[in-house]
């Protein structure tokens, strides 16, 4: 008993992150956190060998963990961005690849090259990297003042990325040639900057069809994963997301037999469903219309069976179920528990802040089904 005590007390101590941002993102963040009673701190990341790039971390007991991220829900540092957004926006035949030259990139490449082929779309493969030269990271009156050896070691940064890309480049080539890839137009872009921030942006000007993005998976080694450049795109972004584990079965959007869609009854999964369905065409797959509640709600069951109904009028060739996943333990290892007796190859999803988004990407289930699961996710964001 006195060992397991002293173990939770060491857990509750543990710092874990809880977003990457910008300097200044992370000191607006720190302060609106011990507003509420929440000890926190910001940690930088090494600049020359960074394992999550980036600017700054901040960091929390883990304790706080749950108070935390309610607090962290309300911040949004892109809404006015967002604001000006049109409703109805026209994509470009664009499929972004987001890269960082992990061993893993090449499988993430692997799958977005495949749904390029599928929809006839290019590719655009994109890195962005941060080095001490890029103005956000520091005062403004700084920003023009650097030592030589921090702009020397800008040019090193830059010399090293370029040579990445190239090399990745050559790789992709080599597949393409040997058809293992198939031949699709593809480019490439290096940006200076935050990856999540840049990739935002890049998607709100460009509009591209989808986003893929790899994933550790269960290899996933640091609990502070939740501040994630996949996560922050997840939240911040309208494009639809593929993110594909490195050890992930499905490495083709023809490989997808088994989907599970979760709904929550939203008017806006109608819309997300029709996006989905434009990635899946004709494929014959089996689908699963999931709702999370508990198994003796005959509500909820009512209108599971009123939206098979309808989406089997809408799309006859699909084989659908419905099921309740009751979290009877907690939410992630229910549905994961789901996943692996089902044999689901993807997990689909229309995402906004506060509704399933929210519930589906706590702490637990982020590292579970986002960071520790094999299973690839599509994330919709609600229209």
């Amino acid at each position: 008993m006195q060992g397991n005590k002293k173990e939770n007390q060491q857990n509750d101590s543990r710092l874990v992150t809880v977003a990457i941002h910008t300097y200044e993102k992370a000191q607006i963040l720190k302060t609106i956190l011990e507003s509420e009673g929440i000890e926190s701190l910001i940690h930088g990341i090494n600049l020359i060998e960074p394992s999550i790039p980036g600017s700054v971390r901040v960091r929390i007991k883990e304790r706080d963990l749950q108070r935390a991220l309610r607090v962290i829900e309300q911040v949004d540092f892109t809404s006015k961005v967002a604001e000006e957004e049109e409703e109805v926006e026209e994509t470009n035949k664009e499929i972004l690849i987001p890269v960082d030259f992990s061993d893993y990139t090449l499988l993430t490449c692997e799958f977005g090259f495949k749904l390029a082929k599928d929809l006839n779309c290019t590719v655009k493969l994109m890195h962005a990297f941060f080095t001490p030269f890029y103005p956000a990271a520091m005062p403004f009156s700084d920003a023009f003042t650097l030592p030589a050896t921090d702009k020397d070691l800008y040019q090193d940064v830059r010399r090293k990325t370029e040579k990445e890309m190239k090399t990745l480049i050559a790789k992709i080539d080599e597949y393409v040639t040997s058809g293992y890839f198939p031949k699709v137009s593809y480019t490439s872009i290096l940006t200076e900057g935050l990856p999540e921030e840049e990739i935002i942006s890049y998607s709100r000007k460009m509009k591209p069809v989808a986003i893929v993005m790899g994933t550790k998976g269960k290899n996933a080694k640091e609990l502070d994963l939740i501040g994630s450049v996949t996560a922050e795109v997840m939240d911040g972004c309208k494009t639809p997301i593929f993110a594909v584990p490195e050890n992930a079965k499905a490495r083709n959007i023809s490989d997808i037999n088994k989907l599970v869609f979760l709904t929550n009854f939203q008017e806006r999964e109608f819309k997300a469903f029709d996006i989905m369905m434009k990635f899946f065409k004709t494929y014959p797959m089996k689908l699963y219309l999931a709702h999370i509640a508990k198994k003796d709600d005959v509500w909820n069951e009512i209108k599971l069976s009123g939206l098979q109904n309808y989406l089997s009028e809408e799309y006859p060739h699909l084989e659908t179920e419905y099921r309740l996943i009751d979290p009877q333990v907690n939410l992630e290892e229910s549905l994961e528990k789901f996943v692996e007796e089902n044999n689901i190859d993807m997990i689909s999803l229309s995402s906004s802040r506060r509704n399933i988004f929210a519930r589906m990407f706590n702490p637990g289930i982020a590292r579970r089904m986002l960071f520790h699961s094999d299973t690839p996710i599509l994330v919709i964001k609600g229209m």
